[in-house]
């Protein structure tokens, strides 16, 4: 590889420009607890809660945490570290990161197209947290019992409370007295009598089982959703929901305004109170019967399940759902950590304690679902749901059954808006630093730049606030994210492997964190798989999810115009970057060699933000035999990128 010119041949101490505006004006964490806090509380998101737990019931319990585990040693932990030293060495956001390989600016461009598109519906969640927060501060939660107005015929405890008062539900779905049946309706309903005229229940079912919903379920359905019987019916805007979707825009608007002068304050609480809660739930959950029952369902291995590749991908998918490697969002934290932060140790850290967390939640969820099918005399995967149903039916359900129920549901989806909050703070960051390290006037207007782009997407969350928004939410969750954080990460390590280069990586992480933890053979695991393992398990993980992929369905399959905006959702994700190729191959000059060349070269104002960690990296790069890949001194980042690229590539 090339050698920079010798040390002494470039003046650093005679550049006449001065600090460059990005070292004047881009702030760094206060402390290191912000930002190993701020990490923590993306990483750890509404997916632990949720996805997890019901992911490791659906693929064989405890067999699940192979796999998982597999995936997180290979493929989420080494790409979690990439993205944190990737960002800390820059000091760069997700598109002008890509200073090191030009060719790759595309995939700056998707990453915050998918973090737009994931703010949006992820704050819609949130809201639905914050409806359930409020409507729980009652002597009475509003989704106990089948005597409102929103409940149908077919509540559950409809037919619990018949049995009770001595009597069964018939055919006509009504209930009726023993003493006043028939005979011919004893028989329909397998019910016998002896001749003391006592009747035997024990064959009898009621014959609108697999009609019945919780309670809780028709709540959400009816009371809150609203929902319309297909996407094609929009309907109106539910008033209550739109209020909690303006509440919670507000509280991520006020809240990273600033940037990290306010969030780092912020996650002190919303990072931290949710183990508190979750302790809390713990204690109370083993003291409930049944408890046990679920927790063994939680943990009990079903080897068998370990054949079925579905198994080994939705390990592998969970890793990066819920770590949030590969969506720039690791990047952008990262990006405002001091030079020296010895980000290898976080970035491992910060991963096992997501995963940790995790099984900790499940434990926490799968001890209150016991309880739930002691009660109701159940199995417990009878009482498992999916994803919003898990959140919205389940855990309410489980929480109306135990005793001071309102303060617990208090304090249930308080936890639920403080673990969404501090992710969301972080998708809506790492698109605002993208555009304010790329674009000097969004910098210069921070705030306005944040009130204009929340506002946005708030505007495009209120579908989700009419009788259709169910759909529309489905749409957003389906389409959006699925594998693209994948895919985002296969084109990461590869560019930064091959033509960024291993060893010119390796050195750029040296000159942070030193030869101590660089020349370690532990650090070696890191190399190995950025070149060959986690290239090859995401490139099966992504053909894998093609193969055996099913299209996203609510209340049925989406009509064909909703399915062209799904699809339209990924090609906008990854259209840019063969957008960005053609662009430097049509501008720039010289042979088609000439052209490549330049789209792989670094640009010369690629490199530490400050001079003096410049001249550091300088030097360590020298010393190792690699090339820094940008100059010194250190051009002007003013500089506009487009302009730049083209003044610097021409031949």
């Amino acid at each position: 590889m090339k050698n920079e010119p010798p040390m002494q041949e470039l003046k650093c101490a005679d550049n006449e420009e001065g600090p460059s505006p990005q070292e004047k004006s881009r702030p760094v964490w206060h402390s290191k607890a912000e930002f190993f806090l701020s990490c923590l509380g993306y990483a750890v998101g509404l997916g632990n809660i949720w996805r997890f737990p019901y992911l490791c019931f659906e693929n064989g319990g405890g067999a699940f945490l192979i796999p998982y585990g597999l995936a997180l040693a290979v493929a989420g932990m080494p790409t979690f570290f990439l993205d944190l030293a990737f960002g800390q060495y820059s000091s760069l956001g997700a598109i002008s990161v890509w200073r090191c390989v030009p060719l790759m600016r595309g995939l700056g461009y998707g990453q915050i197209f998918i973090s737009f598109l994931v703010g949006t519906f992820y704050n819609v969640i949130i809201m639905y947290c914050f409806y359930f927060f409020f409507a729980s501060f009652t002597t009475a939660l509003p989704w106990v019992g089948c005597g409102h107005e929103w409940n149908t015929a077919f509540c559950s405890e409809l037919a619990s409370d018949c049995l009770e008062a001595g009597g069964v539900m018939t055919l006509d779905n009504t209930c009726v007295a023993l003493a006043n049946l028939t005979d011919d309706e004893l028989d329909s309903l397998n019910i016998t009598q002896d001749g003391n005229s006592s009747f035997d229940l024990s064959e009898y079912t009621d014959p609108f089982r697999l009609e019945r919903k919780f309670p809780s379920e028709e709540y959400w359905k009816r009371a809150v959703l609203q929902e319309s019987a297909s996407m094609n019916e929009t309907g109106g805007l539910i008033w209550q929901l739109l209020l909690c979707l303006f509440l919670t825009w507000l509280v991520v608007v006020l809240c990273i305004s600033k940037g990290i002068k306010t969030t780092g304050k912020v996650v002190y609480f919303t990072a931290l109170f949710p183990y508190v809660c979750l302790f809390a739930l713990l204690i109370r959950g083993v003291t409930l019967p049944g408890f046990q029952k679920g927790i063994s369902f939680f943990f009990n291995p079903k080897w068998e399940t370990l054949k079925r590749p579905k198994v080994w991908l939705d390990g592998t998918s969970q890793i990066f759902f819920s770590l949030g490697a590969g969506t720039s969002g690791v990047l952008t934290l990262g990006s405002y950590n001091k030079f020296h932060n010895n980000c290898f140790i976080d970035g491992t850290t910060i991963a096992f304690l997501n995963s940790a967390s995790s099984i900790f939640g499940g434990v926490v969820i799968f001890s209150i679902l016991g309880f739930m099918a002691e009660k109701q005399g159940l199995e417990v995967r009878d009482v498992v749901s999916q994803g919003f149903g898990l959140a919205f039916i389940a855990y309410p359900e489980a929480v109306s059954k135990m005793p001071v129920a309102p303060v617990w549901s208090v304090l249930f989806f308080f936890m639920l808006i403080t673990v969404g909050l501090d992710s969301q703070f972080v998708i809506i960051e790492r698109s605002l630093t993208a555009l304010t390290d790329e674009f000097p006037l969004c910098r210069h207007h921070r705030q306005l730049t944040t009130g204009a782009v929340c506002l946005s997407l708030c505007l495009i969350g209120m579908l989700c606030v009419t009788n259709a928004g169910p759909y529309w939410l489905a749409l957003f969750n389906g389409y959006g994210p699925s594998y693209s954080y994948i895919l985002f990460s296969l084109c990461e390590t590869l560019a930064l492997s091959y033509l960024y280069g291993i060893r010119r990586l390796i050195n750029d992480i040296r000159a942070m964190i030193g030869d101590k933890w660089v020349d370690i053979p532990t650090f070696l695991w890191f190399p190995v798989c950025w070149c060959l393992i986690t290239p090859g398990v995401l490139s099966v993980a992504l053909v894998g999810g093609w193969v055996f992929r099913n299209d996203p369905e609510y209340n049925g399959p989406f009509p064909p115009w909703a399915m062209a905006i799904g699809w339209s959702f990924t090609f906008f994700a990854f259209i840019g970057i063969p957008l960005v190729w053609i662009k430097d191959l049509v501008m720039n000059k010289g042979t088609l060699y000439q052209r490549w060349h330049a789209m792989i070269t670094p640009l010369e104002s690629w490199g530490p933000a400050k001079e003096v960690d410049r001249q550091h990296a300088w030097n360590v790069h020298l010393e190792h035999g690699t090339s820094m890949g940008g100059t010194l001194p250190l051009p002007n980042y003013a500089q506009d990128l487009d302009g730049e690229i083209e003044s610097e590539t021409k031949f």
